[in-house]
C-alpha cells in the first residue's frame, strides 16, 4: 500500500474483505502486528485442494487432464521445489463464473458473488475465496461488459435476448436474471416473456424454481414443456435406441401411435414435476 501525500498508508478496498474475514479491523498496514501481517499475507494454499480449472471453448477431451507448472521457472523461491501439479481444462459453460454471471442482478451483486467463489483451501482446511486473493475487482472489470445480454431475433423476427448458458448437470442451467428482467421491462405489463430452463423439468426446471426464482424474485405464470414425437417413442422403452450417425429405425420414421402413447408416461411425469411448484403446464409437441 503506497503512502499518500501525508505519508500515511491505508488498505486498498480490495483488501478489506480478507481483513474482515480475519477479524482485523484496523485502517492502516502500519497498525498491524507481526502476527496479523502473517495471517493476512500468508494463504498457505494446499495445492491438492485447488478445484478451479482453466476453461476453453475448444472441444478437446485430451485437455480434461493436463500437467501444469512444469517449467523450470515455476518453483518455490524458498525451497526450489517444483510447483507443478495435475489439473485440466473445462469448457466455458462449466465455469462457476458462468453460473455466477447468470444469477447476478446488477454489477454490485456480480462483484459480491465473484468474491465469494471458493478456489481452494489452506493446509488448515480454511476455504479461500477470490476475496482472499484480492482479485475480485479485476474479475468484475473483466466481466462487466459480459453482464449485458446480446439482442438477436428468431426466424419469425421475434426479439431474443441470448445471455449465459451454465450447464444444468453441474450448475443451474438457466439463462440470466438480467435478461429476464430486461425483457419484462421491454414488453411492459401487457406483454409476456419466454425464458429457457434447460435439461428438462427434473434438471433445469427444478433449478429454475428453486434457485433462479429465489434470487430473481420473479414467478412464472405458466411453463411450456417442449417434447418431440421421436422422444416420446424412445421413452416407450419399446423402440430401439437412437445411435449417433446411424439411420433412424422404422419406429421413428413411421407413425406408430402406440409407442407415442406409452412414451407419454414420461411426459406426464415431467408435467407433475412442474405442477408441484404451483405452475400450470402448456405442452408443445414438435415432430
Amino acid at each position: 500500500c503506497p503512502a499518500d501525500g501525508s505519508g500515511r498508508r491505508t488498505f486498498e478496498l480490495s483488501m478489506r474483505p480478507r481483513l474482515d474475514k480475519l477479524g482485523i479491523f484496523k485502517a492502516a498496514p502500519d497498525d498491524l502486528t507481526a502476527s496479523e501481517i502473517e495471517r493476512f499475507v500468508r494463504l498457505d494454499i494446499d495445492p491438492d485442494s485447488i478445484t478451479w480449472k482453466r476453461v476453453t471453448d475448444t472441444n478437446d477431451r485430451y485437455l480434461r487432464g493436463v500437467s501444469v507448472g512444469t517449467s523450470p521457472s515455476e518453483v518455490n523461491k524458498k525451497t526450489g521445489e517444483s510447483l507443478g501439479r495435475e489439473s485440466g481444462f473445462a469448457i466455458t459453460v462449466a465455469s462457476e463464473i458462468m453460473a455466477v454471471l447468470a444469477l447476478a442482478t446488477d454489477l454490485s451483486d456480480l462483484r459480491a458473488r465473484l468474491g465469494r467463489m471458493i478456489a481452494c483451501t489452506s493446509r488448515a482446511g480454511e476455504p479461500l475465496t477470490a476475496d482472499d486473493f484480492g482479485i475480485t475487482g479485476a474479475l468484475t472489470v473483466l466481466m462487466m461488459d459480459a453482464l449485458m445480454p446480446t439482442t438477436m431475433q428468431t426466424l419469425e423476427g421475434t426479439p431474443a435476448l441470448v445471455h449465459c448458458g451454465p450447464f444444468a448437470n453441474i450448475a443451474h442451467g438457466n439463462s440470466s436474471v438480467v435478461a429476464d428482467r430486461l425483457a419484462l421491462k421491454l414488453v411492459g405489463p401487457q406483454g409476456y416473456v419466454l425464458t429457457e430452463a434447460g435439461f428438462g423439468s427434473d434438471m433445469g426446471g427444478e433449478k429454475f424454481f428453486n434457485i433462479k426464482c429465489l434470487y430473481s424474485k420473479l414467478r412464472p405464470s405458466c411453463a411450456v414443456l417442449v417434447c418431440t414425437v421421436r422422444a416420446l417413442k424412445l421413452h416407450s422403452n419399446e423402440a430401439p435406441p437412437v445411435v449417433p450417425g446411424a439411420a433412424l429405425a422404422a419406429e421413428y420414421r413411421e407413425e406408430r401411435l402406440g409407442l407415442v402413447a406409452k412414451g407419454a408416461a414420461n411426459m406426464l411425469a415431467h408435467i407433475q414435476n412442474v405442477r408441484k411448484h404451483g405452475v400450470q403446464v402448456v405442452v408443445a409437441i414438435n415432430r
